[in-house]
């Protein structure tokens, strides 16, 4: 085989390669929505015509639906309490935690009780108005109610008529993180509606204050009792209270109460006289300290030492005579008159500080001996009181006890009465339900909501889209998206051609930047990747039928591989309907079936032909022959293609179709690959899935897929933008 192994790209090693080009293509989210798109754009019309029918769905939904207003008011509901006795543990926290407490307000909010109050303000007995706003005979539905179980006056049933429809109209809506409430009614009216809406409020308000009203009957009740036993108990622990005091002789000051309300009773007579004593007695005993002191301080002092204004004055005096009279001396004699007269004053000083000093000696003393006795006396005051006192404590004990009892009765009375005043009060107290806004009459119809309506309908169609292009997607069994190729068949894919609407693919064929050249080209390039030698030096060309683009892939991978500097033999083989010569415009005498058919073909450049494309030669298929299947299965077959291989860098041969022929499967075994060409959309996957098994059952090395006739709506993952660069272009300014 021209130096190709025998294990050249078997099934399974083509089974493997389009493992690894899946993995490469990508997977996963972004593969899926592309995949999607595709079929969205290729169902784009069908898409387009569900979306203007929901649209007119919508449209005629609206129009035909009878207008309905929404009023709405909003209120603010603050939290209560519900202890009525003002003792910890009556009550469990946890029934009063806000989530627990609105629900149950959400719930009142929206209770039949409130429906019928509102219905009762309406006059809904007396009054068909608010029945004929919603389009309801009330003769017809009272007739079919007759025949209920449930026995009731035709005023009741007309209560409870309304009250049905308040309910199916009415909506609770609170403000998320706050303590607002929004009630909203709608009916075909909008002064109903805000007539409805502001009813709901009120009675909701007066249905609190009447459950308030009513819920503390019974503690009321009970109060009134307790309040009565607590006074004739208070009563009489008072006047035992003052008659002890009275026998005893316990006389308090005016009384004070201590952090927790009780009476402090320590302060009596006899202790504020003992407490003003101990005060002078404290003061005494500092007196006669201080004297005592004194005493001791003159008594030890020598003359001169003794210090008060008096004789600091008369000893500065003496220093200031005795300082003239040294001066004095050291002039004159001292029987000079002025030293004579100075000597008298200086005596008279000294006389005049000796009884100074006496004076003061003796008035310390005096002090002294007075702050003595007045200590000693209020000593025995005191120790008087204190035995007063001590007898006083004895009997306070009792006392004591009398004033708790006293006390305690006293607070649990003011607590009861301070509860039942609350309590009375409770039914005309504030409210915890507050009117934030009134409903206002609307102006504009809440429904039917045009935009709305058609946004749903847009929404609809496009899940019904969705659903239609998933539905086709799935049921589709061609092959029209790249990525399936592998996927599908197991084999990897070598390139995908553009379906050129409208073209001359022999003018394409003849520009080697055209879109169809570049495309063959880059299946060429991944033909001489499949192996470290290149591609495979003899290639047959088949598909699963007629008409799937083979021979223009054959022809088109010819000239490729002839362009890129391989001398390469195109062979038409497909002798039951050769059409390779059409390319050329060369006949279709004298090629394979002659070289085939004769004894001696003598020399084989008799049928190869040259053409005006460089290095690219043609052999055609020659006459028709009776049998075709026989002479491509021959062993002549085998060597012919090995001989021109020999000579050719590269030999292209034109295969017959795989379906319903047995010539390709025989074929396959004369080359050393076959490329399996793919109409995009044309034949099903099980189809083109028979046709690689026949040709792997005929031991055919399968180099891979060519999918043709690609449309550019199938261009998905990608491969859209492969052809569209072309050559020269610039970009725009």
């Amino acid at each position: 085989m021209t130096g190709i192994s025998d294990n050249f790209f078997v099934p399974a090693v083509g089974q493997q390669f389009s493992a690894e080009m899946r993995k490469d293509e990508g997977n996963g989210f972004a593969v899926a929505v592309e995949k999607y798109w595709s079929g969205v754009r290729r169902h784009l019309y069908v898409i387009l015509a569900i979306i203007a029918g929901c649209v007119i769905v919508a449209l005629i939904v609206t129009l035909l639906t009878t207008p309905r207003y929404s009023a709405s008011s909003r209120i603010e509901i603050s939290r209560e309490g519900a202890n009525i006795t003002n003792v910890e543990g009556l009550e469990s926290n946890e029934l009063n935690q806000d989530l627990e407490f609105y629900q149950t307000q959400y719930s009142l909010l929206s209770a039949r009780s409130v429906a019928e109050r509102v219905a009762q303000e309406l006059r809904v007995v007396s009054n068909d108005n608010f029945f004929k706003e919603f389009d309801i005979d009330v003769a017809a539905v009272l007739a079919a109610r007759a025949g209920s179980a449930r026995v009731a006056s035709a005023a009741q049933q007309r209560l409870e008529l309304a009250t049905d429809i308040l309910l199916d109209n009415v909506s609770i809506n609170p403000v998320r993180g706050s303590r607002l409430v929004d009630v909203k009614f709608t009916s075909p009216s909008p002064k109903l509606s805000a007539q409805v809406a502001d009813l709901w409020v009120s009675q909701f308000q007066q249905a609190a204050l009447d459950r308030r009203f009513l819920s503390t009957a019974d503690a009321r009740e009970f109060l009134e009792g307790r309040l009565a036993e607590l006074r004739g108990r208070l009563e009489d622990a008072q006047r035992q209270l003052v008659a002890y005091a009275a026998d005893k002789q316990i006389i308090t000051l005016a009384n004070g109460q201590d952090e927790s309300g009780r009476t402090d009773t320590a302060e009596t007579l006899v202790s504020n006289d003992l407490k003003v004593l101990n005060g002078a007695l404290a003061d005494a005993t500092r007196a006669r300290i201080t004297a005592e002191s004194t005493v001791r301080q003159t008594s030890s002092a020598s003359e001169g030492s003794l210090n008060n204004q008096a004789l600091n004055l008369m000893r500065d005096r003496r220093a200031q005579y005795a300082s003239e009279l040294a001066s004095s001396l050291a002039v004159f004699e001292p029987e000079y008159p002025q030293v004579q007269a100075l000597q008298s004053q200086l005596s008279e000083l000294d006389r005049n500080i000796a009884r100074e000093e006496a004076r003061v000696r003796q008035a310390a003393q005096t002090t002294y001996q007075e702050a003595l006795a007045r200590e000693n006396s209020l000593n025995r005051e005191v120790a008087a009181l204190k035995r007063r006192m001590l007898d006083e404590r004895r009997d306070s004990i009792q006392y004591a006890i009398y004033q708790r009892e006293v006390d305690t009765t006293r607070e649990l009375y003011q607590g009861l009465l301070q509860r039942y005043k609350e309590i009375g009060v409770a039914g005309v107290g504030a409210n915890n339900v507050t009117v934030v806004d009134r409903a206002v009459v609307p102006l504009e119809p809440s429904s039917p909501n045009l935009p709305l309506n058609l946004a749903l309908g847009i929404i609809a169609a496009l899940g019904l889209g969705a659903a239609y292009v998933f539905t086709r997607e799935q049921l589709d069994q061609s092959l029209s998206d790249p990525s399936h190729v592998s996927e599908r068949l197991g084999l990897p894919l070598l390139g995908t051609i553009p379906h050129e609407h409208d073209r001359d693919i022999q003018e394409d064929f003849k520009d080697p930047k055209s879109t169809i050249s570049e495309a063959y080209l880059a299946a060429t390039s991944n033909l001489t990747f499949l192996t470290s030698s290149g591609a495979p030096r003899s290639l047959i060309i088949t598909s699963t039928r007629a008409s799937e683009g083979k021979s223009t892939t054959a022809y088109g991978l010819a000239l490729s591989f002839a362009r890129i500097g391989k001398r390469t033999l195109l062979i038409d083989s497909d002798l039951r309907n050769p059409s390779q010569h059409a390319f050329f415009g060369l006949p279709k005498e004298d090629g394979l079936t002659n070289l085939l058919t004769a004894e001696a073909p003598g020399n084989l450049d008799r049928y190869v032909r040259s053409t005006d494309r460089e290095r690219l030669f043609f052999m055609s298929a020659g006459p028709l022959p009776p049998d075709p299947g026989g002479l491509l299965n021959s062993e002549r077959m085998r060597q012919l293609i090995q001989e021109l291989a020999g000579k050719f860098d590269q030999v292209i041969v034109d295969g017959p179709p795989v379906l319903g022929l047995a010539d390709a499967p025989l074929l396959s075994k004369a080359g050393d690959g076959v490329v399996y060409v793919v109409e995009s959309g044309g034949v099903k996957v099980r189809g083109v899935l028979a046709g690689v098994r026949r040709m792997e059952f005929a031991d055919a090395r399968m180099c891979g897929v060519i999918l043709t006739k690609l449309e550019a709506s199938h261009l998905a993952y990608g491969y859209g933008e492969v052809y569209g660069y072309e050559y020269g272009t610039k970009d725009k300014k």
